[in-house]
């Protein structure tokens, strides 16, 4: 009976660190453990967009700055918009490691208190055209904290959560997480639109499109975010707590040894990679291709879309990879990748803007197989390895998958500058997710698989 009690007994919490962590345990699940899950998941997920929303927030100004008098060439824009990535994916294999070293609590509330630095950054640098262009790239750089987030918060919650719950909790929170990119390509060419404080944040820019002028506050696209980001950096720290999985840094090193974590990494930057990447080269991607054009789209209008579809998709891929499993349902999200990305090859040189229709269609659903996959890539890792490696295992794939829109800004941009069309780029992608596509069958999908998942 004693025995059976202490089982039943719910976590233990001093400090910083829970003494006790058994998720799989159902006395301990129904005794408390739930609840602290639960709550962590929330709390986390919240940052976790304000995250998403530094990391993307230059994508949606760079298609602003020519406008306001930057004299940035496409080369320039393209780089601006991919150095996020870059900084994101490095910053990530950092974040990798941290959740064993200094648990969720520091982790999650210090990281988000970090993201201050370039939100407070651009609000100044937006204001003068004669910003040097090194400082605009190291603000684009530092945004990339945001993107660095991802790779200690869901490792996190992958240790909070049961296996039979962990597709779903993962889910929901990348899936809410990622909201973020929609949130600052929807909200931002409406902020910018007024004065947020009167003149206390800065003056306005005269915006100039076609013949046409009109007042711009482009510093409000990070300064409404300040107050946000400091609470929810300041509530990470009163109201989280740590789960008991220490390891360091060389321990953690053993998932480099597992040739499943190279496979999952493939997949997952083929899935995140791809959602990263067309997340924050979406605008520039519509601009390029039909900005010439006789009624063209403002690249804003559309943009905030395709991370919309990505990240509720991802949320719906969660429990259906609970269900299906979550191979399965990777193999059907390669395939409708492949299948997208033909298809915009097709409208890449239009001549009219009766093309972008398909285009935009062909992008969404681009988009809405990736983030299936998300979902899918990581229900199969928690069922691949266990809870340690599985969490480092998630922050080391996250990380390089983070490297997405680094990858898309320089490749399209490169694509352009060579052939004038993103094509050469798309059809790289669909190489790649082919061969993407015949590794989650043979090792995890097919019959026989080596590791059904």
């Amino acid at each position: 009976m004693a025995n059976q009690a202490a089982a039943a007994a719910g976590p233990v919490v001093r400090g910083t660190w829970i003494e006790r962590w058994e998720p799989e345990d159902k006395g301990f699940w129904e005794s408390g453990g739930s609840t602290l899950a639960w709550r962590t998941l929330i709390i986390t997920t919240a940052n976790l967009i304000l995250a998403f929303i530094v990391w993307f927030v230059v994508s949606a100004l760079v298609v602003r700055l020519p406008g306001v008098g930057f004299q940035l060439t496409t080369g320039q824009l393209f780089w601006l918009a991919a150095m996020p990535g870059l900084a994101g994916g490095t910053l990530r294999i950092i974040h990798t490691f941290l959740i064993p070293i200094y648990g969720t609590r520091h982790v999650v509330g210090f990281s988000t208190l970090s993201l201050l630095i370039p939100a407070v950054g651009w609000i100044y640098a937006v204001q003068d055209p004669a910003t040097p262009y090194w400082i605009l790239m190291l603000l684009a750089f530092l945004a990339g904290l945001g993107g660095g987030n991802f790779s200690s918060f869901m490792p996190s919650t992958s240790l909070f959560f049961p296996k039979r719950l962990q597709g779903t909790a993962l889910a929901i929170q990348a899936g809410i997480g990622n909201f973020g990119v929609s949130v600052v390509q929807f909200i931002t060419p409406w902020v910018i639109g007024f004065a947020l404080a009167g003149t206390l944040i800065g003056t306005p820019q005269t915006f100039t499109r076609g013949q046409a002028t009109s007042p711009m506050w482009l510093q409000n696209a990070t300064a409404i975010y300040v107050p946000l980001i400091a609470l929810m950096g300041i509530a990470a720290l009163l109201w989280l707590r740590s789960v008991p999985v220490r390891a360091n840094f060389r321990e953690q090193f053993d998932i480099f040894r597992m040739k499943h974590a190279l496979v999952m990494t493939l997949l997952y930057i083929m899935t995140f990679g791809t959602f990263s990447g067309l997340s924050a080269t979406f605008p520039l991607l519509i601009r390029q291709c039909f900005g010439q054009l006789p009624g063209a789209p403002d690249p804003l209008t559309y943009a905030y879309l395709g991370p919309l579809v990505g990240s509720i998709s991802r949320i719906i891929g969660g429990p259906l990879s609970d269900k299906l499993g979550g191979a399965r349902v990777t193999q059907i999200a390669a395939a409708g990748m492949i299948a997208c990305t033909i298809g915009v090859t097709l409208y890449t040189t239009p001549s009219s803007m009766a093309e972008f229709a398909p285009f935009l269609w062909l992008m969404l659903g681009l988009f809405f197989f990736s983030g299936v996959g998300n979902a899918s890539t990581f229900k199969q890792m928690p069922m691949l390895f266990a809870p340690r490696q599985a969490a480092g295992v998630i922050g080391w794939t996250s990380a390089m998958a983070a490297y997405g829109p680094f990858a898309f800004g320089m490749l399209l941009g490169q694509s352009f500058a060579f052939f004038g069309t993103p094509n050469a780029f798309f059809y790289w992608a669909i190489v790649y997710f082919a061969v993407c596509l015949g590794l989650n069958w043979w090792y995890y999908a097919r019959r026989g698989a080596e590791k059904p998942c």
